[in-house]
């Protein structure tokens, strides 16, 4: 299996609800800033509400970043209509929620359940050039975290702005990195 880290995003263009509006998505909205996409199975289910709520608290942390957040899943944009409009948890939304009803999105990110017709929950950050620089997936009974998203998109901006450097386990803004060198072998 070949890895899709530091590949280009594949060209895509998606209905989305957002801000009380339908309106167009596409790869080239990407560009030039931060990106996550952030695929879950379906709408009116039991773990998704309680990640994209995560993900709602935390939206003006990832914009005050640089990053925006897409939330797609295989269903239409008008069912993520009816769902914000029938969950308070939904409601909390203010980043676009992709349709991808044919996962053609899904496919190209190999996140798609095809006896399912629904996405694993994956996470792909983008940077400005287009390029994929995390991946994360999981298994769709298993919820995933907005901190420590936030905290690996900070992580793929140091290294983007301080080439050469790398940051640790655990490694916050503001912590020490770390400068591969023939000094470090064996001493960490």
């Amino acid at each position: 299996m070949s890895t899709l880290i530091n590949s280009k995003l594949p060209d895509f263009k998606a209905q989305a609800y957002h801000q009380n509006q339908f309106k167009e998505v596409s790869s080239a909205d990407l560009k030039g800033k931060w990106s996550i996409l952030f695929f879950y199975p379906a709408d009116f289910t039991f773990v998704c509400p309680t990640e994209l709520g995560d993900m709602a608290d935390k939206y003006a942390d990832f914009q005050k970043i640089g990053a925006e957040v897409y939330a797609v899943s295989t269903d239409t944009h008008f069912t993520h209509k009816a769902w914000h409009d029938a969950s308070e948890t939904i409601k909390k939304i203010k980043f676009p929620m992709l349709a991808d009803p044919t996962g053609a999105l899904s496919r190209a990110l190999g996140v798609y359940i095809e006896e399912a017709g629904l996405a694993y929950r994956g996470t792909f950050v983008v940077d400005p050039e287009g390029k994929i620089k995390i991946i994360e997936m999981h298994d769709n009974g298993i919820g995933r975290n907005a901190d420590e998203l936030l905290r690996k998109v900070q992580a793929a901006q140091f290294i983007a702005a301080n080439p050469g450097e790398v940051c640790p386990a655990k490694w916050k803004p503001g912590s020490k990195t770390l400068k591969p060198s023939l000094e470090l072998v064996g001493k960490i």
